[in-house]
């Protein structure tokens, strides 16, 4: 009893263990986990153009860091005779491009794909709130920011609330002469910054680019933040909705300048975008990194080493099926697991090809067979001839087949031909045993188990699955153990029981 408590421990783990990793290789690696399932990815150009003036040349891009709402896939520069570096400093990512000399007009582009992914980029609670900025008014701007401030601030519970109230007069359809004052002297967004700022309130104006398919020549827009609780949130300086649009790419951050050109004038910088569909699989490969689940990943190894290992992982489907095929339902074939590698053959070929082609060389088989136990020869010697003559049948048939136009002879090459052997060898035995009746039902046996074992194997969502999720075969594994207990009775089996019910 404890003996057998231990084994479905066992057989518990291993489902659990591949489930679990199954599921952090998707959570961590973005791994979908059907097939064909597709990402929208936007393509973002930076072009920036200024004129050099034959001095040493150094330009500063201030780069997206972990933007919410949207995960980097890749990044590259074009620059022709220019260095270029990504540094990170203590306010962000900065795109570094660097040049002895240069004249003229100038022309560098940096380059990123990003796919929106509602988790990513959220920001993690500030255990420190900043500090307001200090601001300075002249006394008639001071007298209306206060007067401002105080209308705001008596409608107003929190900051954001208080930022709000403040867009409304600052928007007001006619505004009042404090606004338009202040309106008149500073832009939208910095007016909002420095009136909350004054208050109290920690703000900062960033820059965001909108995301709108087939667009060039895109300037960054700003976008207020207010600090709040524990965290920076965006405002709207139109509408004073806070959070991000969908489409908007929070790009420039820092407190930074976002673009410094050393040696050169007259310096500007658009945006181009477009947004692509790419298969989901091929974006993740994209986001493989060094670390953590990827250095187990297959995609690790040559490609040449990938296309053996989609191949050799789809054997625990076959074996599966086939323990399942003889213990439970009780169909008998010739040998083990030789209906397993039929069916791993006919994946290079087409089906009806592969079975005509196999029947073909066992038949032929048979008959050789026959002529070779005339002869009284060792079994070592007799199933080493019978190797070489499988193989010769092979080539033959290949031939033939290339001569007529068929490309059944082509696919045969892919057979097992020691499977083969021994499989003519066993069946031969069999026959002269137990008759030509037992040949056919364990040779039919095979090739239906070998078909339903290909058609598994050959379904997109169970290559998907064995290939980019290697901890299947655990539960595959789990699945066999169970099966290797079984001890009831075979479905072929309830042929007898039916005879003894109508004779009851």
């Amino acid at each position: 009893m404890k003996s057998k408590s231990a084994f479905y421990i066992v057989v518990l783990i291993l489902v659990l263990t591949g489930l679990g990793l199954g599921w952090l290789r998707h959570v961590n690696l973005d791994i979908p986990l059907v097939p064909g399932r597709t990402r929208p990815v936007w393509h973002i150009e930076a072009r920036i153009d200024f004129v050099a003036e034959g001095e040493p040349v150094k330009v500063n891009l201030d780069l997206p860091g972990s933007p919410p709402g949207f995960a980097q896939v890749s990044e590259q520069a074009a620059s022709t005779g220019y260095g270029f570096s990504i540094v990170d400093t203590s306010t962000g990512r900065r795109a570094e491009w660097t040049r002895r000399g240069a004249r003229g007009d100038q022309t560098l582009y940096y380059k990123v794909q990003m796919t929106p992914e509602p988790d990513a980029g959220r920001e993690s609670r500030v255990k420190q709130p900043p500090e307001p900025e200090t601001v300075y008014w002249d006394p008639l701007q001071a007298t209306a920011a206060h007067q401002l401030e105080e209308q705001a601030w008596e409608k107003s519970s929190t900051p954001i609330s208080f930022a709000r109230e403040l867009i409304k007069q600052l928007n007001a359809s006619e505004p009042d002469q404090n606004a338009s004052l202040l309106l008149s002297q500073y832009p939208l967004p910095e007016l909002l910054m420095r009136l909350l700022n004054h208050a109290g309130i920690a703000a900062r104006v960033s820059m965001g680019l909108e995301l709108q398919d087939a667009r060039r020549y895109q300037s960054l827009k700003p976008i207020l933040e207010v600090f709040d609780q524990d965290r920076w949130v965006p405002v709207d300086p139109q509408t004073g909705s806070h959070g991000l649009p969908e489409n908007m790419l929070l790009w420039h951050r820092s407190g930074k300048s976002l673009l410094d050109v050393t040696g050169g004038s007259n310096s500007e910088i658009h945006f181009s975008m477009i947004r692509q569909t790419l298969p989901a699989m091929d974006l993740a490969r994209l986001q493989f990194h060094d670390g953590g689940l990827s250095r187990l990943s297959l995609y690790s190894l040559p490609i040449e080493e990938q296309s053996v290992f989609k191949l050799l992982l789809l054997l625990p489907v076959g074996a599966l099926i086939i323990t399942f095929m003889r213990i439970v339902i009780g169909i008998r074939t010739s040998g083990t697991f030789m209906p397993v590698l039929i069916a791993l053959s006919f994946l290079q070929t087409q089906l009806v090809q592969g079975i005509a082609a196999f029947v073909i060389i066992v038949a032929l088989g048979l008959m050789l067979r026959g002529y070779l136990s005339r002869l009284n020869l060792l079994m070592v010697a007799r199933i080493s001839t019978l190797i070489v003559l499988v193989i010769f049948l092979t080539s033959m048939i290949s031939v033939i087949g290339y001569e007529l136009g068929v490309n059944l002879g082509l696919t045969i090459t892919f057979f097992p031909m020691i499977i083969i052997a021994w499989t003519i060898e066993r069946m031969s035995i069999l026959w002269e045993e137990e008759g030509s009746r037992e040949v056919l039902i364990q040779g039919l046996g095979s090739l239906s188990v070998a078909v339903l074992a290909y058609l598994c194997m050959r379904m997109p969502i169970v290559r998907h699955l064995t290939f980019n999720f290697p901890e299947v075969h655990l539960i595959l594994l789990a699945g066999i153990l169970t099966m290797g207990q079984y001890t009831g009775y075979k479905l072929t089996e309830l042929k007898r029981f039916g005879v003894m019910r109508n004779s009851g």
